[in-house]
């Protein structure tokens, strides 16, 4: 039955989009989709800020919709895919951040570049093609039948140690990778003095202790059972912050720790002293700043069953990873940090040009319009 809807569905969608590219080519404009928010991300904004530098005449036209299970929101994306395919008709470049059914399932005219910016500056942990069958993944079936992450020109990827995992994760060759970074690099050194003194500003007791930044990926059927990681911090020298994942949200008995919500964990990462994450790419965003970096990984084992890691913090920053809360927060505050560990982890996993990959990014887009 799910077979026949998707198959009823994708003609659907080929007879109305057949229409539509009759319509002509607008040689400058640009399509954004995502599903990661109902509002543009900070790479999104970066980029068409640096778009409209280089390229003035650019029109840029954004769709944001975080698709949800719920009634109303099938029927927004329904109503947002139509957009999509009008859109997808007439622009010259699309960049996306996230699969989008119009993209990979539709057959598009020759003049549309599809850009595929990745919501991570890495491939930490495995997704897309290499999760299929996996409990956190899609079945085989249903990724051929959506034609999961199928027509992409062009993915934007990280440092190249992730390449491979890149081309196992979208299912593609290495030729279309292009490791320039995302945007939100240059954001983070530009601004990081900038967020230090908004963050001292909001939450002025951060500025009489030492920082410790928890920010955990997004678990799915795995038992959330990070507060033991609290038992042994000095919490009269210590500041504990807790940032949860978008998708899941968390919360402590400890009256001392702190969620900061008029702050991001990207703002954050400005005035930690620690940053403690375990399987998310935020441990890639605290080495573009050079952070001192922990990963709590108490379901290590579960975790990489369900989900699976293409990086293993035990392999790639020993001494810094921990199955147990208490021996990582007493070894935090008690032993000096491998510096030398974090300076391999870096020259490994980020891109090469820092601080130009908003510009990179938006030439690259420039060399497809006109």
């Amino acid at each position: 039955m799910k077979k026949l809807l998707v198959n009823t569905g994708k003609a659907v969608m080929g007879g109305i989009y057949g229409l539509l590219k009759f319509f002509p080519t607008n040689p400058y404009k640009v399509l954004f989709l995502s599903r990661q928010a109902d509002e543009l991300s900070l790479d999104f904004r970066l980029l068409e800020e640096e778009l409209r530098k280089q390229v003035p005449e650019v029109k840029v036209v954004a769709i944001c919709n975080r698709l949800d299970d719920a009634k109303k929101g099938m029927i927004g994306f329904a109503w947002d895919t139509l957009r999509s395919m009008a859109h997808l008709a007439t622009a010259r470049v699309c960049v996306l951040d996230a699969y989008w059914p119009a993209v990979s399932l539709l057959h598009h005219k020759k003049a549309l570049t599809v850009i595929q910016m990745w919501h991570a500056i890495g491939k930490i942990k495995q997704s897309g093609y290499q999760t299929l069958g996996k409990e956190s993944g899609r079945s085989r079936e249903m990724a051929e039948l959506l034609k999961m992450h199928r027509g992409y020109d062009m993915i934007i990827a990280g440092g190249k140690a992730f390449n491979p995992f890149y081309c196992a994760s979208f299912d593609t060759t290495e030729d279309k990778l292009y490791n320039i970074g995302l945007p939100r690099i240059d954001y983070l050194l530009e601004t990081q003095e900038e967020n230090r003194k908004k963050a001292y500003a909001a939450y002025p007791e951060l500025a009489k202790k030492k920082v410790i930044l928890y920010a955990p990926t997004f678990r799915r059927n795995i038992d959330l059972d990070w507060e033991p990681l609290l038992a042994d911090i000095d919490f009269s020298e210590y500041a504990f912050i807790l940032k949860s994942h978008p998708n899941q949200q968390l919360s402590s008995h400890r009256a001392e720790v702190m969620d900061c919500p008029k702050l991001s964990a990207v703002e954050l990462l400005a005035v930690c002293d620690y940053l403690i994450t375990d399987y998310s790419a935020i441990a890639l965003e605290g080495a573009v700043l050079n952070k001192k970096t922990y990963y709590y990984l108490y379901d290590f084992e579960e975790y990489t069953a369900k989900n699976g890691i293409n990086v293993n913090p035990f392999e790639s920053m020993p001494g810094c990873a921990f199955l147990d809360g208490a021996t990582l927060a007493k070894t935090l505050q008690n032993k000096p940090y491998p510096q030398d560990v974090l300076d391999a982890y870096r020259a490994n996993y980020l891109p090469e040009d820092l601080g130009n990959c908003t510009r990179n990014l938006a030439t690259l887009v420039k060399e497809r319009l006109g």
